[in-house]
């Protein structure tokens, strides 16, 4: 996940470049179920309105749970399918808060009413993430339901009567990309707290739909959008969370942004999004899905590194004998192509690897989404 807006409040307020900071443990964005009401064309779980057999039970999660205590992980994603079809979904929830972590809800908004508001603010969660593909009629075609754009709205807005942190996430497609000013327009209207843009994965559904990704000048033009939109708020002194991710390129443009606008603060930006370092798939950020697999990320389905009903996460995320998680968790990774040349590798790390082996079959290949030019990375063109 790359943090918008902790480098434009850098940009605003320079501050000493400081040790590295690594989290304790990984964030777990855990599927605890792979239902849900809805068949989004993008999915990456390919859910259903529908059972799925093998789920783990209560009893199963909470023991996951001890472990991922025990192992220092800091913070839960809770997510689906629809994690508000699973009927614990509040006492795992509320179990997960009294642990220590930082808990969140990962929720298509739909279901959220007045029937469940209660409960959602007892638990109290530290965010809660709806995703949005677009305004109203944009919205109810990726989600394939009429009427979801507005039963998301009225969840969101029950969220923020109620003082729950909330916010926005969109997947940048190019067929809905010419709704992301009127998304951060609602953002601004609605008074909400965050909004995270995803690029589209090639995993699940986002794969069979490849030929829908945004092209590389439709990336640039919304990171141009997001920037200027994070900066101007926070000139205003209405600083919002931006954040975008599936696409760790995002650090270098926002580097060349820098340089276009802020060109005496160019070096020390580097030095910040170099401490980043980018990508950090199968390290600081891990998957386990609604069968107990363990995944390097939530778009590595098809990869899985073990299932913590025969080995406890805490071993299975340590365990390089993988080769595919030795290689992320290799410092600098090896990667080939206009990856392995750029110039600014440092900074995003080589980029999304589960990309890379969609399209190539390599994992270690180049990320076919990067959107910079050959010149923007320091790679020789020739005529």
């Amino acid at each position: 996940m790359f943090r918008i807006s902790q480098y434009m409040q850098e940009i605003a307020q320079p501050t000493p470049l400081g040790p590295v900071r690594n989290p304790p443990g990984p964030v777990v964005i855990w599927n605890l179920i792979r239902r849900c009401n809805l068949t989004c064309k993008h999915c990456y779980s390919i859910s259903a309105d529908k059972d799925f057999p093998g789920e783990l039970s209560t009893g199963e999660v909470n023991a996951v749970m001890d472990d991922l205590k025990r192992f220092r992980v800091p913070v839960l994603i809770l997510s689906g399918g629809e994690p508000l079809l699973r009927p614990d979904i509040f006492d795992i929830a509320a179990r997960a808060k009294a642990m220590g972590f930082y808990v969140g809800l990962s929720s298509n908004g739909t279901l959220i009413d007045e029937g469940n508001i209660d409960r959602i603010a007892a638990v109290g969660f530290d965010y809660v993430g709806v995703s949005l593909d677009g305004i109203a009629q944009t919205h109810d075609t990726f989600r394939r339901m009429s009427g979801a754009f507005d039963r998301s709205m009225h969840g969101i807005r029950l969220c923020k009567a109620r003082d729950i942190k909330v916010g926005i996430r969109f997947t940048l497609t190019q067929d809905n990309a010419h709704d992301l000013p009127a998304l951060l327009q609602l953002l601004e209207d609605e008074e909400l707290d965050k909004f995270y843009l995803s690029h589209l994965n090639y995993a699940g559904r986002g794969n069979r739909n490849r030929k829908t990704d945004a092209f590389h000048r439709t990336t640039r033009q919304a990171m141009d959008l997001l920037f200027d939109t994070c900066w101007r708020a926070q000139q205003a002194g209405r600083p919002k969370e931006f954040v975008t991710g599936n696409n760790d390129a995002d650090g270098v443009y926002l580097l060349l942004w820098v340089r276009e606008h802020f060109p005496h603060l160019e070096a020390h930006m580097r030095a910040k999004l170099e401490q980043w370092g980018g990508n950090s798939s199968g390290v600081n950020v891990a998957n386990i899905d609604n069968l107990g697999n363990v995944h390097p990320d939530t778009m590595w389905w098809n990869h899985t590194l073990g299932n913590v009903r025969e080995r406890p996460f805490s071993e299975i995320w340590m365990d390089t004998a993988d080769p595919i998680m030795a290689g992320l968790k290799a410092r600098p990774r090896t990667v080939g192509g206009r990856c392995g040349a750029c110039a600014h590798f440092a900074i995003c790390g080589g980029n999304t690897r589960v990309r890379a082996w969609q399209v190539s079959g390599d994992p270690w290949a180049e990320d076919p989404a990067c959107y910079l030019s050959d010149e923007e990375i320091g790679i020789e063109v020739h005529a």
